[in-house]
């Protein structure tokens, strides 16, 4: 009777320990199926600013990161995103044409644990001249009542540089197409930055009120053509990179 007693207590705990170890498997799973930062706490930026490229899809250790059905569409800002793994490649594929690798995009970078870091595709895919402008978001602080700016120029018909002006100061002079400027501080405030062709006074873009606030870190880029009209012409944005 002792024996037989035993035998089913035995079988108990081995069912127990089986149901445990089966949560916990799906339970992981689940955690790697989705874009939980898993501690790493890396953010990840996607900019499309190739207007004839298409939308694409961010795989990385060949998992699809983006969410189904939410590609990198050309000039949108999809905002930053926490990385799931830093296995790589990190690897680009067409939305629309059953989900094509873009070679050219592959990237093996080396990401750091709480760091924030942007990539922006500019170029043309039609012309394999797509090119990817990877950029470090993670700075030191500016001082008490500053903030930081820095200007990428990905626009691939502005081949003579482009200057920044903020508030009719010039702030960056000569970037040319695929560059990125160091980050400059600046006093909180408002400004009026004008992009114009290096050497004219012709303003190629304008945003009028752009808030600089303290401990703040921002980068303004130009993307698209300035012999276009359509809506691939020449723009700018700014983002927060902190």
């Amino acid at each position: 009777m002792v024996a037989k007693n035993n035998f089913k207590i035995f079988n108990w705990l081995f069912l127990f320990t089986g149901c445990i170890f089966l949560a916990t498997n799906i339970s992981s799973c689940a955690k790697q199926g989705g874009a939980s930062p898993s501690g790493l706490n890396i953010q990840y930026r996607v900019f499309n600013l190739s207007p004839d490229m298409g939308p694409v899809n961010l795989f990385i250790n060949f998992n699809q990161v983006n969410t189904l059905g939410n590609p990198f569409i050309f000039g949108a800002d999809h905002g930053y995103f926490y990385v799931p793994s830093i296995v790589t490649p990190f690897q680009f594929r067409q939305a629309t044409v059953a989900g094509t690798p873009i070679l050219p995009l592959n990237r093996n970078d080396i990401l750091v644990s709480g760091a924030k870091y942007s990539l922006f595709i500019t170029g043309s895919y039609l012309n394999n001249s797509l090119y990817p402008i990877f950029t470090v978001d993670t700075a030191t602080s500016p001082a008490n009542g500053r903030g930081k700016l820095r200007f990428i120029d990905a626009s691939p018909s502005a081949t003579g540089g482009l200057d920044v002006f903020a508030n009719d100061t010039l702030a960056f002079s000569g970037v040319t197409y695929k560059n990125v400027t160091k980050y400059i501080e600046l006093p909180v405030g408002n400004y009026d930055i004008k992009i114009k062709p290096t050497g004219f006074t012709t303003t190629l873009n304008e945003q009028q009120v752009v808030t600089i606030q303290d401990g703040r870190l921002y980068t303004l880029y130009a993307y698209g053509y300035t012999t276009r009209s359509d809506t691939a012409a020449f723009n700018a944005a700014i983002i927060t990179n902190k």
